[in-house]
């Protein structure tokens, strides 16, 4: 338990930090700024493995219910976080849209994003909850997980290009607008406004609420896939928060290049298509970690390598 307050309380500590100090006025997060920022939330993420290690060798008393050894609890964290990162570039378009759509301006995105970030920690923390409890009580559920993963897979592959959701047709809007008052104009970074004595969302809340739902929307697929890796509660979670934490930054650093990574959803069908088969032969065989983590690996260097070089050609032809 004392493990579990120290993490949660870590993770406070830089929220704190990066909207009390680092960003404590609104401004418009560079590309150079959003890239040193990815650069330090991905180093942080793969020096954290370093402590599962220490906290898996007997450093600390920390639950281990699988017996794991402290060279695989680290593995597993790792293969955890690579897979939720790569998952996370589904969430990066999807962002980008909604903030298109509200017209949220550059120096307020952070905001939305800093709040829609601290909501999805404690949402992912309920389903990585539920998804452990239920797979340690029914292990019957680890096929229904993989089954869902292999039909995502297949879904992503064969649908029509859905690129043009829109989410002022979305439910979450038209439930919200029912609900309470909604102002079309930006005040500032508030969220809130007061117009005649009525309270109102300002676009920045609506943007909120809309990627708060989405993100429970993601967390279906992305939950059940670090479950393919390990059911230990507690590098289910860090692994799952640390790439949770990234978003934002990577938003900023990847928001603008996005069309030049087209390819990666190949890589990310690849990745959802061995972790569901992965779940559904659990019983009959199971994959060394080393190929769990190198298949993974592999598959988004080859997604970027690709568009890159797709790009790089396109640009060319283009001259």
């Amino acid at each position: 338990m004392t493990v579990w307050i120290l993490f949660i309380i870590g993770i406070i500590v830089f929220l704190a930090l990066d909207l009390g100090v680092f960003n404590k006025n609104p401004h418009v997060i560079s590309s150079k700024e959003a890239g040193v920022w990815t650069l330090v939330w991905v180093s942080l993420s793969f020096a954290f493995s370093g402590v599962v290690y220490w906290l898996y060798s007997g450093g600390v008393h920390i639950d281990n219910p699988d017996g794991l050894l402290p060279h695989d609890a680290m593995i597993k964290y790792i293969t955890g976080y690579l897979i939720e990162l790569s998952l996370s570039i589904d969430n990066i378009f999807v962002i980008a849209i909604i903030f298109a759509a509200f017209k949220i301006p550059p120096m307020y995105q952070h905001r939305v994003l800093f709040w829609g970030i601290l909501g999805a920690v404690v949402f992912r923390g309920l389903m990585i909850f539920l998804g452990v409890m239920l797979i340690n009580k029914f292990s019957w559920m680890t096929y229904i997980f993989g089954a869902f993963l292999v039909f995502t897979a297949l879904k992503m592959l064969f649908k029509k290009d859905d690129h043009h959701f829109h989410p002022k047709d979305s439910f979450v809007f038209r439930w919200l607008k029912k609900i309470m008052p909604v102002t079309t104009e930006i005040d500032s970074e508030h969220f809130f406004v007061k117009r005649k004595h009525i309270t109102a969302a300002t676009p920045l809340f609506v943007a909120l609420v809309v990627i708060e739902v989405m993100d429970v929307v993601f967390a279906i697929d992305s939950v059940p896939a670090i479950l393919s890796i390990t059911s230990d509660p507690f590098l289910v979670f860090s692994s799952n928060i640390f790439a949770i934490l990234g978003l934002r930054s990577m938003y900023f650093f990847l928001a603008n290049m996005l069309e030049r990574f087209s390819y990666l959803e190949y890589s990310l069908i690849a990745i959802l298509s061995f972790v569901g088969i992965k779940m559904l032969i659990v019983h009959y065989f199971k994959f060394p970690e080393w190929i769990s983590l190198g298949f993974i690996g592999m598959a988004l260097l080859v997604g970027i390598l690709v568009s890159l070089a797709k790009t790089d050609k396109s640009d060319k032809l283009s001259v």
